[in-house]
C-alpha cells in the first residue's frame, strides 16, 4: 500500500533526465527542483505516469506540491530525489490531500474526514467516472473550506481515485 508524503516549493528548475539508455526514452522523463520557503530543496523525477491535477502546464517559477510514495526506496544524495507520483499546482481557492480513506472516509492521519455530496465528481486518473464507493482507497482530494473539529469535515470539489 502507499504511504503518500508531499514537499511544496516553488519551481526552479525543470530539465530532461536521463532515465536510462533506450532511445525511445529520451526527452520522457524530467527532472523538476522545488525551493521550499525554508531554503530546503527536493528533485523530483517526473515520468510519463506522473499525474498532474487537472493536467497543467507547470513552468520555473509556479509553486507547486509534490507527491511520492515514501515507501519508495530512494538513492541517498543532496538534495533528495523522489519519484513524483502527483503534481499539483497550487491555487489559493482549493486545498488537496492525497492520502488512503477508510469506510468513514477519514484519512489515514485522522485529519480529514469527506462529506460527499450528490454533486462531487468523483473521477479516475484519466478523467472518467469512477461508479463504485471511493471509501478504503487512496485518494487525491480537492476541497475548500473545512470546519476547525479533529478531524476537519469537508465536501470535497472533486475526488481522483488512484487505482
Amino acid at each position: 500500500m502507499k504511504k503518500y508524503n508531499s514537499f511544496s516549493g516553488t519551481v526552479t528548475m525543470i530539465q530532461d533526465y536521463l532515465a536510462g539508455s533506450d532511445e525511445e526514452l529520451k526527452g520522457c522523463f524530467k527532472l523538476m527542483s522545488l525551493l521550499s520557503e525554508d531554503g530546503s530543496i527536493v528533485n523530483f523525477v517526473i515520468s510519463p505516469t506522473t499525474y498532474f491535477l487537472n493536467h497543467v502546464m507547470v513552468s520555473v517559477g509556479d509553486r507547486v506540491t509534490g507527491f511520492y510514495d515514501v515507501n519508495v526506496p530512494v538513492i541517498l544524495i543532496y538534495p533528495p530525489q523522489y519519484q513524483a507520483l502527483i503534481i499539483v499546482k497550487d491555487n489559493p481557492y482549493q486545498n488537496v490531500k492525497v492520502d488512503y480513506f477508510n469506510s468513514l472516509l477519514i484519512s489515514s492521519d485522522g485529519q480529514l474526514q469527506l462529506n460527499l455530496s450528490s454533486h462531487t465528481p468523483i473521477l479516475l486518473q484519466n478523467n472518467q467516472s469512477f461508479t463504485l464507493s471511493p471509501t478504503n482507497r487512496n485518494l487525491l482530494v480537492v476541497y475548500g473550506f473545512a470546519t476547525f473539529s479533529i478531524p476537519a469535515q469537508t465536501t470535497p470539489y472533486k475526488i481522483i481515485v488512484l487505482c
